[in-house]
């Protein structure tokens, strides 16, 4: 039964797309019109999957097959695929927006308040941020991207508001001034999780940024808090004076904080040191070797976006620590990336990360045996390897190519460790 309602599920997606799609050609709706109509259908069914199946895997084997029914529709953007695909902006986020809801489901264990609000956030702010900043935007501020309107920013915060007070107060997961407290909070980091993702990646960054928000803080009292907010102000404040000195743009510096925000908001500060190596070894070879995609500078914290959440997702699934291997990985992209520059810095960076693993990693409680230290030795060797004698190849989609040699190793280790256990 409840391989049918997968099934049924799939067929309800793709209605729901047809229907846009025929209404959009009968009425000339535009793009965006058509993408976000699309967009909500599929987050408010999203929402209700919890109470529709019993189970969580039928859930999954729904998400596979809309994975796979998308990428069907990205070859027909002449037909379905135009309700999804007829914008210009080159976007992965229906692919996110899958990938989104089976992590927050994962993660979530089927707590409604973790669940229900980040994706109400998703479906519903991010929609009327579009719409009513295509429709009433006057005054724009710059992205990598092109531009986005105040008017669209304003809304998303003020329907997340809404959104974040109601589910708080429903679930009943604070009382007193701490609900208005964080929904302001969740409100101030959702709007800066949209305004400043591209590509698609709000679909993913969104969900989850909020979602370990409310993990960590539905309980924190209103002292840390206020202190929270307050730490990231004056964060904030300084910005314009990062992006200076680093010569990037305020964007880049905004991303990079959330991200380490999010990482130092749910692991010790010993495990930020090798995410922040990756950050800094792009910083420092981006002029050496420069690369030819659009946007290096955010691509780095997508990859180091998709490897944390990925080994945290992983990790939580087997009930296998991934701690050691998500370092280990963090290890081999910062090599990577300096290699390209400079073989030799890559090697002398090797050995540094290879040690900066062993000495880290136990700070968080985690052992690391010698078996460890010799996975990380061959992750790096292999990123040094690629990264000398086929440099040439990493000119294009240069993050996801070294994301991906990066994880070789360490994701085959944690899995016979898993199985072997």
């Amino acid at each position: 039964m409840q391989i049918g309602l997968a099934l049924a599920s799939v067929g309800v997606l793709v209605a729901l797309i047809a229907i846009v799609r025929f209404q959009a050609q009968q009425q000339a709706w535009p793009a965006e019109l058509q993408r976000k109509l699309v967009h909500i259908g599929t987050g408010l069914y999203a929402l209700a999957l919890p109470w529709i199946f019993a189970e969580d895997w039928p859930i999954y084997l729904l998400l596979a097959l809309a994975l796979i029914v998308m990428t069907g529709l990205r070859f027909a953007k002449g037909g379905l695929g135009g309700a999804l695909h007829s914008v210009e902006r080159n976007s992965y986020g229906d692919y996110l927006l899958a990938i989104a809801i089976g992590a927050i489901l994962l993660l979530s264990e089927r707590d409604m308040l973790l669940y229900a609000l980040p994706l109400a956030v998703l479906t519903l702010s991010d929609a009327a941020a579009a719409l009513a900043g295509s429709a009433y935007g006057r005054r724009f501020y710059t992205v990598e991207e092109g531009q986005k309107s105040f008017e669209g920013s304003t809304t998303f915060f003020l329907v997340t508001l809404v959104i974040a007070m109601s589910v708080l107060i429903l679930t009943q997961a604070q009382t007193g001034p701490e609900t208005l407290v964080l929904a302001v909070l969740v409100a101030v980091f959702g709007t800066q999780f949209e305004a400043d993702s591209w590509r698609g990646f709000d679909n993913l960054f969104l969900p989850l940024g909020l979602f370990i928000i409310l993990a960590v803080h539905r309980e924190s009292p209103i002292e840390t808090l206020l202190a929270l907010a307050l730490v990231y102000c004056a964060a904030l404040v300084m910005v314009p004076v990062i992006s200076g000195y680093l010569g990037i743009t305020a964007h880049v510096v905004r991303v990079y904080l959330v991200a380490f925000f999010l990482i130092l908001s749910v692991t010790e500060w010993s495990n930020a040191v090798l995410p922040a190596c990756v950050l800094a070894a792009h910083l420092m070879t981006r002029r050496i070797a420069p690369s030819q995609d659009p946007f290096p500078e955010l691509d780095v914290v997508a990859g180091l976006a998709l490897v944390s959440f990925g080994w945290l997702a992983l990790g939580f699934a087997i009930g296998a620590n991934a701690l050691a291997f998500y370092a280990m990985t963090c290890a081999g992209l910062a090599v990577g990336l300096i290699a390209l520059g400079t073989p030799l810095g890559g090697a002398v960076a090797g050995v540094g990360l290879v040690a900066a693993c062993a000495v880290f990693v136990p700070l968080s409680g985690e052992a690391v045996g010698a078996h460890l230290v010799l996975l990380s030795a061959a992750t790096v060797a292999l990123l040094i390897f690629a990264a000398t004698l086929a440099a040439e190849h990493f000119a294009r989609l240069r993050v996801l190519k070294l994301t991906t040699l990066s994880v070789i190793v360490p994701l085959g280790a944690y899995g016979i460790q898993f199985g072997a256990s």
